[in-house]
């Protein structure tokens, strides 16, 4: 490659990142008509909403996270304590590069068959190559305590939220007449309660998704993922185009309904049978209203009726909002039907377990057990001399 092409590179690139910028940031796709970014320089006492503020919402996660690891360590580990949670140890395995290979590239639930062969292939018994893969299948699930800091954290900033939401929405008239949220729409100037509202709201999402490799894994693991990246990607065009009004109405209807699930995992994992079924029919209550009734029927009638009042010509931004919201709502769908699952479950078995998690294996021999068995196992060579190994860690 000849140096002299490399100014004439670096400036296509950047006449390429010009071009895709000024693409972005068209006024026809977050504006209405006869509407320029120049119209959103702050005069006469009215503030915008402004794009590179988004790029706070990073530096508040990381402060969210630091504010995290402090409340579950220094709050969260002692209410768990006094509620009888308590730190279990797990028995780590032997390291046995076959069974771990076999565990990463094949199957975590082996049928009886294929323990036989792999109890032949390592030279030691049945029940130790089936309490190894339990063993191993443990590592893989966060401890009780775990779980429980988790879910106190995220109850206490939902909790949290919804507080300060309310007393941020309550004097507004938005709150009570959704009509509101359009009138004097674009020139609506951004109140320091809705600018705070939003920077910690979406913080909060950049961090669940720093921490979705570490947080409890569930089976609708994807289903977070949609929904954390929709929800940074619907409160920052929302930002961007100033529907701040109907931002803040929309993160109030999802937190309210939130924290009442995490205070139901808290007292599930204390084994509070009665309390956490007492909150989880409160959450399930609070879902459907504000999830299924309100949702659909206050803010998607205001996001995709109401605007062509004021406007016979719909933006691009229009479609594209009210596309992240639909899948929202489809979301919402989604969970209202495992909630539903889980409350037939209870009505007819008495059961509240939540399907979407998995739960600890208990080892069936003791250690004690197992180095007897290993003891009157035959001589096996390499790694698969000592298959199993009673310490903790």
């Amino acid at each position: 490659m000849c140096l002299w092409s490399l100014p004439a590179t670096s400036e296509s690139m950047a006449y390429i990142l010009k071009t895709l910028n000024s693409w972005f940031w068209w006024e026809n796709i977050w504006m209405p008509i006869n509407c320029t970014w120049a119209d959103f320089v702050d005069r006469d006492g009215l503030v915008f909403p402004k794009p590179h503020q988004l790029y706070a919402t990073i530096p508040y996660a990381f402060v969210l996270l630091i504010i995290r690891f402090f409340s579950e360590r220094y709050v969260a580990i002692p209410l768990a304590k006094a509620l009888g949670i308590k730190n279990v140890r797990r028995v780590k395995p032997q390291p046995n590069p076959v069974l771990e290979s076999y565990f990463r590239e094949c199957s975590r639930h082996p049928s009886q068959s294929e323990i036989q062969g792999l109890a032949k292939k390592c030279n030691c018994t049945v029940h130790l190559v089936e309490k190894w893969f339990r063993r191993r299948r443990n590592l893989e699930i966060p401890t009780v305590l775990r779980k429980f800091q988790e879910a106190f954290w995220r109850f206490s900033f939902y909790l949290t939220s919804s507080i300060v939401g309310f007393l941020f929405l309550y004097d507004k008239p938005w709150f009570y007449d959704i009509w509101q949220t359009w009138v004097g729409y674009p020139f609506q100037t951004l109140l320091p309660s809705q600018y705070w509202y939003y920077m910690v709201e979406i913080g909060f999402y950049w961090s669940l998704l720093f921490t979705l490799g570490i947080d409890n894994k569930r089976k609708d693991f994807m289903a977070h993922v949609v929904h954390h990246l929709a929800a940074i990607g619907l409160m920052s065009g929302s930002w961007c185009g100033n529907y701040v009004r109907l931002g803040t109405l929309v993160i109030f209807v999802h937190d309210t309904a939130d924290f009442w699930l995490e205070a139901a995992k808290m007292f599930n994992y204390a084994r509070w049978e009665k309390t956490c079924n007492m909150l989880f029919i409160i959450f399930s209550i609070a879902f459907f209203i504000t999830r299924i009734i309100l949702f659909p029927f206050w803010i998607l009638r205001a996001t995709l009726y109401q605007p062509t009042y004021y406007s016979t010509t719909p933006v691009i931004a229009y479609f594209l909002f009210n596309g992240m919201l639909l899948i929202l709502q489809g979301l919402h769908l989604y969970w209202g039907y495992l909630i539903f699952k889980i409350l037939k479950r209870f009505v007819f078995l008495k059961d509240l377990k939540d399907d979407r998690s998995d739960e600890e294996e208990e080892d069936s021999l003791t250690d004690t057990e197992e180095e007897s068995t290993k003891n009157g196992n035959k001589n096996s060579s390499g790694s698969s001399k000592h298959l199993l190994s009673s310490s903790h860690h």
